[in-house]
């Protein structure tokens, strides 16, 4: 139990005589005769923040653990009242007690969010210190912080472009640019919390923000705004649109007005910040005029009254019981995000004189980089259609049987849920938005099976693809990894700096529960889909790869997968036990040369007989002549299956390698016995699969030799290495399946169900004649090229070489060069205006300076030999390059040429070398 208050002279004795509680005591002492004077604060403390007496206990009891012997956060014994606050913030979430706000808690021990979320995470070093539900909350609040702060820091820089921050002393009499700051951000605080349930969504966040800045912009006197703002608000005053006498106006009156017509000022904003215009004009009528009509806004001097919305807004706080995002007016350090501790966020950087270069391109911020993203995907579906193109119906009637019909009424009866289910996560008035989304969707989902087919056509050298496109499978899959696309790309966080994907609540698998759709048939899409679009960014394809992934790791093996069903019917085939993919497979390449059409209408491989060899059935997607006498077949072995054992045996490996790096350096011999078990109970054990993770399997197998080898690794230690891997999720080691309906952590999951299994097998291993060791997987590279990732200059600093993107800006439709280049010191781009020869000079001592060059090959071989380092000779010509230049080229033409025809090879090695390896992994 927790100390309570001690009596008189209680306290004073029990300091002076020094005493400390034994956390290894069998019968704790009285609580008076343990208590220091710091722990008198502890009750304070629970006092303050209103606390139960059964979350104070468990508070303690949390607290006596962590900092016990056993933990790693004995030095914090110094920061006693840090600790106490974070164990009873975990009680008082794990017991559903919230009795304060997560700013009171802060306020309550002087910590900072980011130290806040810190030390959880510290403290989590055992699988039972912190529960899985306190992680969803903490990762909660992490998401929304993140959010807040982004827009924070975006809608402060914004104003500050829009407003005079001292205007004429007449203007500043009736309002001020502090005021209308704050009254600003409490309006937008208040529409964020009544207008979206999911509130970490920062793309809609943001247009709302716009929103918001529109709707100030048009009630602010003229003399207040910068140009281009002010221009546009004294066009709408002389017309009498917006414009009217301020004072007395009732609300009524001034919502009507911001229903007008005319959209100029947010035109602007939406041009500035690269939103698309007709997004953030629905969010602007469907979302934010319902705000303002719903919440009774009271005006004062023009303005909203600040003092009401504060006040509606606590409400919303009080009820969420997390961060007063109000705070950040006021620059709170609670708020502040220390960058010792918090690197997430990102500021783009400012010139300090407009006609110098940046040495350094640096990431640009969240909100920035959530638009740019967005522009990509919108220049892909530009030039596409909501509707089946003419090559798509030329194909459609191709088939015997015509599938258009059953397309186009699955694309809208999807719609249409996608549509409901989207409200229900988002928020209602936010319906149409996911209906624009979906639409986006569906032209990437056109684009993509015209791509296919044409593939499939120069593949196979036919036009009938029936079976095809009337499989309703396919169909689904195609369409639910194109919403997905587009969703991934919305779906951007803050806290994203790296282009990878965070959890958000519409982040997959949410689109397998809403369009219905099976993980395993999801899976058979995702490669040709990749392959199918060229124009896909590095980050729209690392998404894919981590559904893949995903997918291998759990998402396929939930019992209610047909993943089971074709693994049984591999083992019964021809009455033997089979396997799903034999072991003498797995050193040998994996070949991606399988489209969707082989994965969705396999089994395609006829069984392997005496003196024949399996050949893949090419002709399945055309329509077959009907068989006049029935045969009895044997059944086929499964294309589909094939292929998702070599991959989940690679990906398996992989993670498996890494984790052994981390933990058993000194016993290299040991990963090899612990493939060997990992690969068995995959293979023969399959069933242990079923509603768990591949990483379980992985943990519990490297226990379990460890163990009958006498290697000291315990499962503490496996997860402490284990969370520090990429993709990982605590869940996976907290919260394992033990029977049907009970779950607990993987320490139980191996005692009484994977020990269970594989005891005999596994004491095999301490035998003088342990099994047959599994051959290592072939790990190739990753199968999905990034067309646009910058290749390196041999031996260079730092220089690297991209394909040329056009000059202009995002904002004008197209990509531009300085937003895809690395971060290099120096940008180079053939083809456009360079500069002085100084820069020639600066590149030349770079390149100079470096010590390494690569010498050419003696030996005779058709590989590209590797080209010389660059050199920017200012009178010699390049050493890459031994091309002759036409008399009268002025120096500056000679290193272009140069520059150009070294780019050209640099190309057509890289090409070279991607057509070596495949057709080394293809022997």
């Amino acid at each position: 139990m927790p100390p309570k208050p001690p009596r008189k002279g209680g306290a004073a004795a029990a300091a002076a005589k020094g005493q400390r509680a034994s956390p290894d005591c069998g019968t704790p002492p009285p609580a008076a005769a343990r208590l220091e004077f710091g722990e008198t604060d502890f009750v304070a403390l629970c006092d303050t923040l209103r606390v139960s007496d059964i979350v104070r206990a468990n508070a303690w009891k949390t607290y006596e653990k962590v900092t016990s012997a056993d933990g790693t956060l004995v030095g914090y014994s110094e920061k006693k009242k840090d600790m106490w606050g974070i164990c009873i913030f975990i009680a008082a979430v794990d017991l559903d007690e919230m009795t304060f706000t997560f700013t009171e808690l802060l306020k309550s021990i002087g910590m900072s969010v980011c130290t806040c979320l810190r030390l959880l995470r510290e403290m989590d070093v055992n699988m039972d210190t912190i529960s899985t539900k306190v992680d969803s909350n903490v990762s909660r609040l992490n998401k929304k912080y993140d959010v807040l702060s982004a827009l924070y820091h975006k809608f402060e820089r914004t104003c500050g472009l829009i407003y005079v921050v001292q205007p004429s002393s007449q203007t500043a009499a009736e309002l001020s640019f502090p005021l209308v700051l704050k009254t600003s951000w409490i309006t937008f605080l208040l529409a964020k919390g009544k207008v979206l349930q999911m509130e970490d969504d920062l793309v809609i966040s943001f247009q709302l923000l716009l929103c918001v800045l529109d709707y100030f912009i048009k009630l602010s006197p003229p003399a207040m705004l910068k140009e281009p703002y002010k221009s546009h608000v004294s066009a709408l005053s002389i017309n009498g649109s917006t414009r009217a006498p301020r004072r007395g106006q009732n609300r009524s009156t001034r919502t009507s007005k911001q229903t007008d017509t005319d959209t100029k000022v947010i035109e602007v904003l939406c041009k500035e910040y690269g939103c698309n215009l007709d997004e953030v004009k629905n969010v602007y009528f469907t979302s934010f005029i319902p705000f303002l009509n719903s919440v009774g806004i009271v005006t004062s001097n023009g303005l909203p009254e600040v003092e009401d919305l504060s006040r509606q807004y606590e409400e919303l706080y009080l009820k969420n019981k997390d961060i007063d995002a109000r705070l950040f007016l006021d620059n709170d350090e609670t708020l502040q995000r220390n960058h010792t501790e918090c690197l997430q966020l990102e500021r783009t950087p400012r010139k300090n004189n407009p006609d110098e270069e940046l040495n350094l391109i640096l990431p640009q911020t969240p909100v920035r980089a959530a638009m740019n993203t967005i522009q990509q995907l919108m220049m892909i579906l530009n030039s596409a259609s909501d509707k089946p193109s003419d090559n798509l119906i030329s194909y459609f009637n191709n088939c015997t049987v015509n599938p258009k019909e059953g397309i186009l009424a699955r694309v809208e009866n999807l719609g249409n849920i996608f549509k409901e289910k989207f409200a229900e996560a988002v928020g209602q008035g936010c319906a149409e938005i996911g209906s624009q989304r979906y639409k986006l969707g569906v032209r990437l989902y056109y684009r993509q099976m015209e791509s296919m087919l044409k593939s499939e056509e120069e593949r196979l050298s036919v036009h009938n693809f029936s079976k095809l496109l009337n499989n309703n499978i396919f169909h689904t899959s195609l369409l639910a990894c194109a919403v997905e696309v587009v969703m991934a790309t919305y779906g951007r966080n803050a806290s994203q700096t790296d282009g990878t994907s965070t959890e958000t609540d519409l982040s997959f698998p949410w689109i397998l529960n809403v369009l219905d759709l099976k993980a395993f048939d999801f899976y058979k899409v995702i490669e040709s889909f990749i392959k199918a679009e060229p124009s896909l960014t590095r980050e729209m394809i690392k998404h894919l790869e981590r559904c893949e992934h995903r997918i291998m790791e759990s998402l396929a093996w939930q019992s209610d997968s047909s993943l089971f069903d074709l693994i049984k019917q591999s083992k019964e085939r021809e009455g033997q036990v089979d396997q799903p993919e034999p072991t003498c497979t797995l050193n040998l390449p994996l070949q991606h040369n399988h489209t969707a059409a082989d994965l969705y209408l396999s089994p395609v491989r006829s069984p392997k007989k005496k003196g024949s060899t399996a050949s893949l059935n090419s002709t399945p997607i055309i329509d077959a002549q009907p068989v006049l006498a029935p045969q009895i077949q044997k059944p086929q072995k499964s294309t589909s299956l094939s292929l998702f054992y070599k991959k989940v045996y690679r990906l398996a490996y992989l993670r498996l390698n890494t984790l052994c790096l981390r933990l058993l350096f000194d016993h290299p011999e040991l990963e090899h016995l612990i493939w060997t078990l990992f690969q068995h109970t995959l293979q023969n054990e399959y069933e242990l699969m079923k509603d768990r993770h591949l990483d379980q399997i992985m943990m519990c197998s490297m226990y379990g030799i460890c163990k009958v080898k006498n290697v000291d690794l315990r499962f503490k230690i496996i997860v402490t290495a284990y969370k520090e891997l990429t993709n990982t999720n605590q869940e996976t080691f907290k919260r394992v399946l033990i029977r049907e309906g009970q779950y607990d952590s993987i320490i139980v999951f191996y005692n009484l169900v994977f020990m269970q299994k594989l005891k005999t097998n596994i004491l095999q291993y301490a035998s003088n004649r342990p099994p047959t060791l599994s051959p290592i997987p072939h790990i190739p590279r990753s199968p999905y090229k990034f067309s646009n990732s910058p290749l390196r200059v041999p031996a260079g600093n730092n220089i690297y070489i991209s394909p040329l993107k056009s000059p202009y800006k995002f904002s004008e439709g197209m990509l531009s060069p300085t937003k895809m280049t690395p971060r290099s010191r120096i940008l180079v781009s053939i083809g456009e205006s360079f500069g002085t020869s100084e820069k020639f000079q600066k590149i030349n001592q770079m390149v100079g300076s470096s010590d390494r060059q690569l010498k050419r090959s003696a030996e005779v071989s058709t590989a590209p030999k590797p080209l010389k380092r660059l050199r920017f000779d200012i009178e010699g010509q390049d050493e890459a390059d031994g091309s002759k230049h036409l008399p009268g080229e002025s120096k500056f033409q000679q290193k272009l040429a140069e520059m150009t025809s070294t780019r050209t090879r640099m190309q057509k090695q890289k090409l070279n070398d991607g057509t070596d390896t495949s057709a080394t992994e293809e022997k």
